[in-house]
């Protein structure tokens, strides 16, 4: 093997590394979000609420399986490749995962926001609540960096 391979397959290898760490991060959070959703219908108070309340939370349990689902399968992907030499696909592919992953668990959270807020303040107010999380969470972990790589790419300091 050469050395510009050698170097490649390194940095194949932090790649992968590093994807793993940070769907760590991602897992553990939308792993607890989707248990604490999952038991809030089985309370006594969900019988009685109302069908918008019932749609909005299957639909946030939807988006954080999905999440649950775009963020372990890079690990699936690894465990599955590994010893086939392809950690590029690992690397391409994960990326991919994660980002889908994260812009459902950025849905699965709006929607857990725009629960609480539902309970809390009901109507308009909880709509704007939940309109602002989805601003956050698209903003921080979207635009932003979105953003960020244009400029890089256009050549302007960040």
């Amino acid at each position: 093997m050469s050395e510009a391979e050698e170097s490649d397959q390194r940095r194949l290898a932090r790649n992968v590394n590093e994807l793993m760490q940070e769907l760590r991060v991602a897992q553990a959070g939308v792993q607890i979000l989707f248990g604490f959703l999952l038991s809030i219908a089985f309370t006594d108070k969900y019988a009685s609420v109302s069908d918008y309340i019932r749609v909005t939370h299957l639909v946030t349990v939807l988006c954080a399986a999905v999440a649950v689902a775009f963020l372990t399968a890079p690990a699936a992907w690894h465990r599955v490749l590994f010893r086939q030499g392809r950690r590029e696909d690992v690397v391409d592919h994960g990326n991919t995962f994660a980002v889908v992953g994260l812009a459902f668990l950025a849905l699965a959270m709006t929607g857990t926001v725009l629960l609480l807020a539902e309970v809390v303040l009901g109507g308009w107010p909880a709509i704007v609540v939940g309109a602002f999380a989805f601003v956050v969470f698209s903003g921080l972990w979207f635009a932003l960096p979105f953003a960020s790589s244009e400029r890089a790419q256009d050549g302007e300091s960040p």
